[in-house]
């Protein structure tokens, strides 16, 4: 395995932006920004012996901060923090103290806010090796969340085909957390709509969410619902193709065990994407808002072209006691790992 660290001619917040690329004997190839720890490119041999771009984004650098591309901005490929998805009217509270974070879809707070570890410049630590670590040290009362918490987040690709992710955290006074990341996955050889990929999850139940998909706490079982992926199965097989899924599934399993989070398969490209996690739900999104001009070789990329499985802990848990805590204090370590595996069927 070995690392190239690449030079880009921009520079954000009087920071180089720079892209890491790691490659192993198989031939794959991930190259990865410091800007908002983006995985912009992740390239293996399908089962045709062909190399395969597995992931959605832009051939440049400058396309992640165009303007149009950020008036309808889906994340692609970025890590999210400080909280993944949706808390209720952007407000908790931890030991009696009540914080209020910037409201960036409608009332709520989504992904960290409005400039969220996403569109972050990230440290590239020394030691560059056959693995990246990248740190940010987000200060207190940033999208209006308390303490200064430091981030560090390595990627390690390995001569089996994975793609490991390790985050770690620490923070110096009692906040909440919830990081995760946002690749959008398509397994075809000539992408399109993801209908047609079989896909399976470890998960007996989905979370109910309000009209504005906030997680409510209620669980609700998937069977005998269109959310059963408990036996692969394609994914437009029985969904609402005006909807696709967003929803977050509760994974069987027992908290911080590195298990299977999903499994996706494609036939004409015959690979097999099956994505690990210490983390206790995925949220399941089939893009019904992606709209992105000029991605890779200057493809547009539309609804239901790609699909993300956002491993995290409970959304809006920091509002709903029952879920497992997403509050870290100080002198503890905030630890997760995830994993992308890519086989051949």
């Amino acid at each position: 395995m070995k690392a190239k660290l690449i030079k880009t001619e921009h520079v954000i917040d009087g920071k180089e932006i720079f892209a890491v690329e790691l490659t192993n004997n198989q031939g794959t190839y991930v190259k990865i920004y410091n800007y908002g720890a983006i995985i912009s490119n992740f390239v293996v041999k399908n089962a045709l012996g062909d190399s395969q771009d597995i992931v959605l984004g832009f051939d440049d650098f400058s396309g992640y901060i165009n303007d149009d591309y950020l008036a309808a901005y889906p994340y692609l490929g970025a890590v999210i923090g400080r909280y993944a998805n949706r808390i209720k009217n952007g407000k908790f509270n931890i030991s009696g103290k009540a914080y209020q974070l910037s409201q960036n879809i409608g009332s709520d707070t989504l992904h960290g806010g409005y400039i969220g570890f996403d569109r972050k410049v990230w440290d590239i630590l020394p030691a560059l090796g056959p693995s990246l670590t990248l740190q940010y040290v987000s200060p207190a009362g940033e999208e209006g969340f308390p303490g200064n918490l430091t981030i560090q987040l390595t990627f390690k690709l390995t001569a089996e085909n994975e793609l490991i992710l390790d985050y770690k955290a620490e923070t110096n006074e009692p906040t909440a957390i919830n990081l995760t990341h946002h690749g959008y996955f398509n397994l075809a050889t000539n992408g399109g709509n993801i209908s047609n990929h079989t896909h399976r999850m470890p998960a007996s139940y989905y979370l109910q969410q309000d009209d504005n998909y906030v997680v409510t706490g209620v669980k609700i079982p998937v069977e005998g619902s269109q959310y059963d992926f408990l036996g692969p199965k394609l994914i437009g097989s029985n969904w609402d193709d005006q909807e696709g899924y967003d929803q977050t599934f509760v994974l069987d399993k027992e908290p911080g065990e590195l298990t299977l989070a999903s499994e996706t398969t494609e036939e004409s490209s015959g690979l097999k994407l099956s994505i690990y996690t210490t983390e206790p739900v995925a949220h399941f999104y089939t893009a019904k808002y992606l709209a992105v001009n000029n991605g890779k070789k200057g493809k547009n990329y539309g609804p239901f072209e790609a699909f993300c499985v956002e491993t995290q802990h409970h959304p809006n848990a920091v509002n709903v006691p029952e879920f497992p805590t997403t509050v870290l204090l100080p002198g503890e370590i905030y630890k997760q790992t995830t994993i992308y595996k890519i086989e051949h069927q």
